[in-house]
């Protein structure tokens, strides 16, 4: 098993960036551009990852009142991971995300995760400011 994890501050409430986050209809605005999620019956997804050109059964999971959400593959059990937001004071708030991959072969290598979980907290912090400006369309 393999677990990567990366950290980012944003300036605004845990709840402003817990709802951008948790938003299922809106997940590929922040997640690595090559994941597709497509909700089904929550909490049931179909995640397609264009790399492989596969779908996957997963599940989704958002806990409004932990500030988590919680997310891995159904039948293969290939990975999972976890989004936490916690407020740190001054209207700020620190968002940790955990990937864990179970088979080495779904494991894109550390470089590649690492850069997709760093682009992926840019990409939210940017969403959670449009939100918070209130430009979001």
């Amino acid at each position: 098993m393999t677990e990567y994890e990366r950290s980012r501050t944003m300036p605004a409430l845990p709840e402003h960036v817990f709802d951008q986050a948790s938003n299922v209809s809106q997940l590929d605005s922040w997640m690595p551009a090559d994941l597709h999620v497509r909700e089904a019956e929550l909490p049931a997804v179909t995640v397609h990852e264009d790399r492989t050109g596969e779908d996957a059964s997963a599940l989704f999971r958002a806990e409004p009142d932990q500030q988590r959400m919680e997310w891995g593959t159904r039948e293969t059990g290939s990975y999972a991971g976890w989004l936490q937001v916690a407020g740190i004071g001054s209207g700020a708030s620190e968002v940790t995300i955990h990937l864990s991959f179970f088979e080495a072969s779904h494991d894109p290598g550390g470089e590649a995760v690492e850069a997709a979980l760093d682009r992926s907290l840019e990409r939210l912090a940017e969403q959670v400011q449009l939100r918070v400006d209130g430009t979001e369309g």
